[in-house]
């Protein structure tokens, strides 16, 4: 069962408890990964399979294998042996910090250290970094989160593991009308009431802002194209100090009175332009359904 060249990318999260194993796997998730939390060893091979028969729609997996597994643990050496012995590439990556951090960790959530049965908390912790020394010196990437706050940590994770985050971010632009209200998801809301509005033009006044007639109507105007020039700047500026901070998605709400004309000639038109620069953008006309059931 060899691995084709690029195929899949299999990446084992392991460490200490307390270390941020979660952490990594809410931004490994959000960097296109599917992450499965933990996984019993004996399962990889598996899982594995699967994914390599998958025909490309799983092409990234992020695995959490530790000491939670209790007995089944033990089995993961043998189980990264047989991955190795197909010929099959993965990666660890090993989580760690000091001992006085994770006994604080573990106060401040008051959680059960997966191994205290009959151990005091410090004990615990320092019986798990011995259980985990050899699949320690087998990591590719050891990381303590002592001093990491998680900021640091996902910007740690995506210089390795995202080739862009750019092509990672995605925009959602949604189409609404005022008097349904406002998309509570929103990050930017933008009111185009101040545009002429089609609804007062009878042979309009049926259509959305999907029609032909209504999308001139609506571009033509130069009070419009004047906006739409200003609006993309500003998004084409606010874009990349988005990505700089870590956020992987952006919802952009442009408001009408219904949701049935202007707003929804804007949100295709931006979502266009946006598209041409090399965004992922997502297009969404939440209230024109209502106008089309009526017909």
């Amino acid at each position: 069962m060899a691995q084709k060249e690029g195929t899949l990318q299999i990446l084992i999260i392991t460490g200490l408890s307390g270390a941020g194993k979660t952490q990594v796997v809410n931004c490994l998730e959000d960097m296109g990964y599917y992450c499965v939390d933990n996984m019993p060893p004996a399962l990889l091979m598996k899982f594995v399979e699967l994914s390599l028969q998958s025909e490309g729609r799983v092409d990234k997996v992020a695995l959490v294998i530790d000491v939670r597994g209790g007995d089944f643990f033990r089995d993961l050496s043998q189980s990264l042996n047989d991955l190795e012995t197909d010929k099959i590439f993965y990666e660890i990556i090993f989580l760690e910090a000091a001992d006085e951090v994770l006994v604080r960790r573990f106060k401040e959530s008051r959680r059960r250290h997966p191994l205290s049965d009959r151990r005091q908390l410090l004990e615990s912790i320092q019986l798990e970094r011995k259980m985990l020394e050899e699949l320690r010196g087998r990591a590719n990437l050891i990381i303590d989160t002592s001093s990491l706050s998680p900021r640091e940590l996902k910007e740690k994770l995506q210089s390795r593991y995202c080739e862009s985050r750019t092509s990672q971010f995605t925009i959602n632009i949604v189409s609404f009308g005022y008097k349904w209200g406002i998309p509570l998801d929103s990050d930017i809301v933008i009111d185009v009431r101040f545009l002429a509005n089609p609804f007062y033009d009878p042979k309009m006044r049926k259509l959305t802002g999907e029609d032909r007639e209504v999308i001139e109507y609506v571009l033509d105007s130069p009070i419009t194209r004047s906006f739409i020039r200003r609006f993309l700047n500003l998004l084409k500026f606010l874009i990349p100090y988005y990505v700089q901070e870590g956020k992987t998605n952006l919802a952009v709400s442009i408001g009408c009175t219904g949701g049935q004309h202007r707003s929804v000639v804007l949100a295709d038109y931006i979502a266009k332009q946006l598209k041409k620069v090399g965004y992922n953008v997502w297009t969404r006309h939440r209230d024109v359904a209502r106008y089309k059931m009526k017909e």
